[in-house]
């Protein structure tokens, strides 16, 4: 999994070390230090839409499909937060178009969550990511999944996902609890302790129903 979330309070796993109130504050871990890194990632998340990163699948995925559509302008409006002088300027219009993405579109993910390349939203509506969650590279996320924070308990903080996983409609996960390389969550699951990689995980609360893990779920690979 692609390790950026060292810092700020964390160890390199996203282990909090600050109470509930620091951690629902919001971060910049998650966002493009510059355009070049913004781009590399748009063009890899547009992969795992397209098959390509041409400008006219762009246009087409920026227009017509909201999850993709989202995911640029989550991106673009971390990449704003950070700059000297777009944090003054362009953030706040970048902000106010992400908020109305959100109640269009269902999908409630701050512009600074820790997000690998070839993120790729299947399904849009009833999206919860807590803003300290870790999300690795070639992600589906489904309808109706929750990845939320916990406040008390050995389990505080948010989750940890690893490359490669497919979450399924209506998958909850709440705590520090990590979803291991190439797993997959099952439809309407709470997970409520670690999985293993390659695990296939179902029900509430989940247990592990086989091995096999995501191989043939997560298409269209981006490079990373």
């Amino acid at each position: 999994m692609t390790d950026t979330a060292a810092g700020e309070g964390r160890d390199p796993e996203g282990k909090p070390g600050l109470s509930p109130e620091e951690l629902a504050r919001p971060h910049t871990r998650g966002c493009a230090r510059s355009f070049a890194e913004l781009s590399r990632l748009l063009k890899a998340d547009l992969y795992r839409y397209a098959g390509n990163s041409s400008p006219k699948s762009f246009l087409r995925h920026f227009l017509f499909t909201p999850g993709y559509k989202y995911t640029v302008w989550m991106r673009t409006c971390g990449y704003f937060r950070v700059g000297r002088v777009s944090k003054w300027t362009l953030y706040p219009l970048a902000k106010w178009i992400l908020l109305r993405c959100r109640y269009k579109y269902g999908i409630v993910i701050p512009e600074y969550t820790v997000i690998g390349p070839g993120f790729f939203i299947n399904r849009f509506g009833g999206i919860y990511v807590n803003g300290d969650a870790i999300i690795g590279s070639n992600v589906n996320f489904t309808h109706g999944i929750m990845l939320g924070q916990q406040n008390r308990g050995p389990q505080m903080g948010s989750p940890i996902v690893g490359d490669r996983v497919f979450l399924a409609a209506g998958a909850k996960v709440i705590g520090r609890i990590r979803i291991g390389n190439d797993a997959v969550v099952g439809a309407n699951a709470v997970v409520t302790k670690d999985v293993p990689d390659s695990a296939v995980v179902g029900g509430i609360p989940a247990k592990v129903l086989s091995m096999k893990g995501s191989e043939g779920y997560i298409n269209r690979q981006a490079a990373v």
